[in-house]
């Protein structure tokens, strides 16, 4: 039955996507900004109930931007997640572009592509970022860099939040976790890390108990004198306090 079950979403999951593809490529291109914020935020919260991944939101998301988003990175749905619970642009690897389908979506969702391993194209995506804040949107980063499992919180890294010193804008650090629906116990099933596949922690997600995604929110904060290792790691701080509330 768990197999059928997976199979059933895997399915509608495929066809909502390529809704998605269809959303962005007919309808966008005559959408203002905060049409196609909403159409990006409408589509991730049905994504969500497709998978069948309840949501649960504690704190209070910003309204608006500037807002630099510092959150820890368990799982390929966390961008989803986060784009269920408000509108953000995205920091991901440039390797994303090139998938089939997520590609697409990625593109469409406004992602902020960066080339891993390169300083020269560091330097770019921070100052893309600051401009990105300047004019008032709201960006979401990993400063972690990779996936973890969710238990332990990596250190971060500090260099995409140098983009909100540059633009003097504020972070809000926000929380991920997953948590078995009914006991409500920390799961690792949706963690994509280590061996993982994709296809492999899609189907164990899918094929496995209910599961809730939880997002904490944070106070917002300045960067008031802060250079970026020093916020990074207050920021650090102030997201492992959110994920043990």
């Amino acid at each position: 039955m768990n197999s059928l079950r997976a199979a059933w979403r895997l399915g509608r999951a495929l066809v909502h996507a390529c809704r998605g593809a269809a959303i962005i490529m007919l309808q966008f291109p005559r959408c203002d900004a905060a049409q196609r914020e909403a159409r990006v935020k409408d589509w991730s919260q049905e994504m969500l109930a497709v998978l069948g991944i309840r949501l649960e939101l504690h704190g209070e998301p910003c309204a608006g931007g500037p807002m630099l988003l510092v959150a820890n990175h368990i799982s390929w749905l966390d961008i989803l997640v986060m784009h269920a619970a408000r509108y953000c642009r995205f920091v991901s690897k440039a390797d994303v572009m090139q998938w089939p389908l997520i590609g697409t979506l990625a593109t469409g969702g406004g992602t902020i592509y960066i080339e891993r391993g390169s300083r020269r194209d560091a330097l770019r995506v921070v100052h893309h970022v600051a401009e990105s804040l300047a004019r008032g949107d709201v960006v979401a980063v990993f400063p972690e860099g990779t996936t973890s499992d969710g238990v332990e919180l990596l250190p971060f890294h500090a260099n995409l939040i140098q983009a909100a010193v540059s633009a003097n804008a504020p972070a809000q650090p926000v929380a991920l976790s997953f948590i078995d629906t009914h006991t409500r116990a920390l799961t690792l099933t949706p963690c994509y890390v280590g061996d993982d596949t994709l296809l492999g922690s899609v189907w164990r997600t899918l094929a496995g108990a209910p599961v809730t995604a939880v997002v904490r929110y944070g106070e917002p904060q300045r960067p008031l004198g802060r250079d970026r290792r020093a916020w990074a790691a207050d920021l650090r701080c102030a997201v492992d306090q959110l994920r043990r509330s």
